[in-house]
């Protein structure tokens, strides 16, 4: 399995990306002065160890994200899942539901949730 994983700062990087997207890399590079007090070349690194690791392109001056926000999320979840508890996610929802109790909305939107997502549906 491919890791994605982002850094912290990294990551404080890519969401900048993906609030604004398309973003034309100069004005990428004012707002990570503004944002994180980076010089334009440390905006650059960053931005191609990106790209090269598959998150970013940087086409004709213009960034964009080759995995999406939610897309990272989900691959973040999945291999949280994966790792800690085996790829089980009944055992991922019962660890979570033993510190706190899940309310009658909440109850029915996961069921509402599973039943969109059941396999052959």
């Amino acid at each position: 399995m491919v890791r994605y994983q982002l850094a912290e700062g990294e990551l404080r990087f890519a969401e900048l990306i993906w609030e604004r997207e398309p973003l034309p890399s100069g004005e990428l590079c004012r707002l990570c002065e503004e944002a994180f007090q980076w010089k334009k070349s440390t905006t650059y690194t960053v931005l191609k160890k990106l790209c090269s690791r598959g998150f970013f392109k940087n086409e004709q001056a213009v960034v964009t994200s080759l995995i999406s926000r939610k897309e990272y999320q989900s691959i973040q979840s999945e291999q949280f899942v994966e790792e800690a508890f085996n790829g089980s996610l009944p055992r991922f929802v019962t660890a979570f539901m033993e510190r706190r109790k899940l309310s009658d909305k909440q109850i029915e939107e996961l069921k509402a949730l599973i039943d969109g997502y059941k396999e052959g549906s």
